[in-house]
């Protein structure tokens, strides 16, 4: 029986939602496997191995349980945000040479970004919003920023896989305090002029069959936008199947179905957009969407009469065929 690692927790402010993902995914693995969760901090990494938690060693990439030395036969990376979502682990697992179930580091790492992802989407003519690319707060002027973007704008932290730090500017006094706190949240920002329009996600991912997009979910926030509140504390309304027309909907499938081939993506993506008028634009990409039993993923999938065994079987047989 193979052995796999599934890393989860991480350094983000995603920590909590990263355990609740990778618990619903050991739940519902193939049982032909042996899933082993390996929770990531910045003080230390532990293994759950036989209701004990045991020292993940990095320089091995295995652990010692009563004198008996285990390694891990590959890895299912779910770590919302670094050292996960960016790509880190996987080049870890590269460098010891052992497989996993995710994008790999270049995927990941330019996903991540949200600045240099829409910029290489960009270039392959893929809808998506104006923006300015931040290194330090006093770069532009604030008349700069409202120039070129106008009022409302969106303000993120560019290389942040959390939803903490975004703020939407509607008046200009509210841009000062937007910026000090996303770059509190990442060492870079994006700005983003304001997209009006219907919000969806659709999930992507890959089979022996071929690549595959889940029905979409419209989101409607109660909140000025899709944030962590909206996300995770219930104050938006996830409808699946999306509200539009079955035009749109095929549009934004083989627009994110695009996107999965460009990027070189693996596994499971999430893939979200802004429908103005007819025209899907491309706001994130998300190598590492949430998988608990609320989040968006698994709705998609019950939508489809997917079982989340079935698909994590499915998604399995093909990224370990070798």
């Amino acid at each position: 029986m193979k052995r796999i690692g599934l890393f989860c927790g991480g350094f983000s402010s995603e920590y909590a939602i990263s355990m609740l993902s990778a618990s619903t995914i050991e739940a519902n693995f193939p049982k032909n496997y042996e899933v082993v969760k390996i929770i990531v901090s910045t003080k230390q990494w532990l293994v759950e191995f036989q209701g004990e938690k045991i020292p993940f060693d990095l320089s091995t990439c295995g652990f010692t349980h009563m004198g008996k030395f285990h390694q891990i036969d590959a890895g299912l990376v779910y770590i919302h945000g670094n050292p996960g979502e960016n790509g880190k682990i996987q080049a870890f697992l590269d460098l010891h040479n052992i497989p996993y179930i995710n994008s790999g580091p270049l995927a990941s790492s330019l996903s991540f970004d949200k600045w240099y992802c829409n910029q290489f989407l960009r270039a392959f003519d893929i809808p998506v919003a104006n923006s300015i690319f931040l290194t330090n707060i006093k770069e532009k002027t604030h008349k700069e920023i409202f120039d070129a973007l106008g009022l409302p704008l969106f303000v993120k932290p560019s290389d942040s896989g959390s939803s903490y730090g975004i703020s939407k500017v509607k008046d200009a006094s509210d841009l000062a305090p937007a910026l000090k706190s996303a770059f509190q949240e990442g060492k870079t920002v994006v700005l983003e002029s304001f997209l009006d329009g219907t919000e969806v996600t659709c999930g992507v991912y890959q089979t022996k069959d071929g690549i595959h997009a889940l029905p979409l979910t419209e989101i409607a926030s109660e909140n000025e936008f899709f944030d962590y509140d909206a996300k995770y504390n219930g104050k938006s309304q996830e409808i699946t199947p999306a509200r539009i027309s079955t035009d749109l909907v095929i549009k934004v499938q083989d627009r994110a179905k695009k996107i999965y081939q460009l990027l070189q993506l693996r596994s499971i993506s999430r893939i979200d957009f802004m429908i103005v008028g007819d025209e899907p634009y491309v706001i994130e990409v998300n190598t590492t969407p949430g998988f608990s039993s609320a989040s968006i993923v698994p709705q998609m999938l019950a939508c489809e009469g997917i079982s989340l065994s079935s698909f994590w079987e499915s998604i399995v047989e093909f990224e370990l065929k070798d």
